[in-house]
């Protein structure tokens, strides 16, 4: 029995913000910014938008392209930051949005590693009989936690949606394999301080806004993404020169680099979206796999490496045969 990827599909909200124009309001630069992080331009969300909405209309976008409807999906994980309200979950409210009354839905709080995370949440609940096929939305409203005179974040982050759905397939011995082959998470809230958001129900009563030691991330960043990197591969029984596609978290055009370096990757095996997107948390992994299946880079067959890592600090990567 296998999870399978059966669809992919993501949306980004209408407005895109430049790095010239945040540079008319804060003190940076396109030069400094492209330089340091690799980012172009952000989407961010109108005024009304909000995550579920993104959710729903990336899951839409998944749906159709597996030639599906919601009559026949059992289960939705959303994986977000910034759900609409604190309860209830953005899952039920993409259930509702899409007009589903059966199943279940709930979020999954992991931050950028969160899509990853919901991967292989979704794969176990596939495996152990609870769903047969499931949506899975990496959904961002990020912008909105962010402190629009820090030039350190608000340079770095966007708002969207990446949705995939993935569906329960018996293969038989004689027949190619298929859908997720292995999956590797971390947690250590020892560096919980390091990337963080400075409010919440129980400690303000507020939203708050993005706080992080950009050096110390960078740090521990690459390391902790070959960790879970070589122990999928492991799991699953292969090597790095097996994997068609890496297709990191989009955070930092370093990081990425850096990671696909440590890993001995051609450049060309990388995906990356940051700097069309930048850093839109959950939503990152979906929406650069989305990118990759559209423009037919990924193909059926093709063995592919999910991976991410955000605050917490949480990281994770999942190896799917296409």
């Amino acid at each position: 029995m296998r999870s399978v990827v059966r669809g992919v599909g993501s949306y980004l909200p209408a407005r895109t913000v430049t790095n010239d124009e945040l540079a008319k309001t804060v003190e940076t630069s396109d030069e400094w910014i492209q330089q340091r992080v690799g980012i172009k331009q952000r989407h961010i969300a109108a005024e009304g938008e909000f995550t579920s909405d993104l959710a729903a209309a990336a899951a839409r976008s998944a749906l159709a392209d597996a030639g599906l409807s919601i009559e026949d999906i059992d289960l939705i994980v959303v994986a977000t930051t910034t759900p609409d309200y604190t309860f209830p979950s953005a899952a039920t409210l993409v259930q509702m949005k899409l007009g589903m009354h059966h199943g279940f839905a709930f979020d999954i709080q992991a931050v950028c590693s969160g899509f990853v995370y919901a991967v292989t949440t979704a794969d176990s609940y596939i495996k152990n009989g609870l769903a047969r096929r499931v949506l899975v939305i990496g959904a961002e409203t990020f912008s909105r936690l962010l402190d629009w005179s820090d030039r350190t974040t608000c340079v770095l982050f966007g708002d969207g949606a990446g949705a995939i759905v993935m569906e329960r397939m018996d293969i038989g011995d004689d027949e190619p394999d298929r859908g997720v082959l292995s999956s590797a998470l971390r947690s250590d809230g020892r560096h919980w301080d390091k990337l963080y958001v400075d409010g919440g129900p129980s400690t303000t009563g507020t939203t708050g806004h993005v706080h992080m030691q950009g050096p110390e991330v960078f740090r521990h960043a690459v390391g902790k993404i070959t960790d879970v990197v070589y122990q999928s591969l492991e799991l699953a029984d292969y090597g790095v020169d097996d994997l068609d596609w890496f297709v990191p978290h989009q955070a930092n055009k370093r990081i990425i680099e850096g990671a696909g370096a440590k890993l001995g990757l051609p450049p060309e095996k990388v995906v990356m979206t940051v700097d069309m997107h930048a850093n839109t948390s959950a939503a990152s992994v979906p929406l650069a796999l989305s990118v990759a299946v559209r423009d037919g880079r990924i193909k059926q067959g093709d063995l592919v490496m999910l991976e991410a890592m955000g605050g917490g600090f949480t990281w994770g990567a999942s190896l799917i045969r296409w």
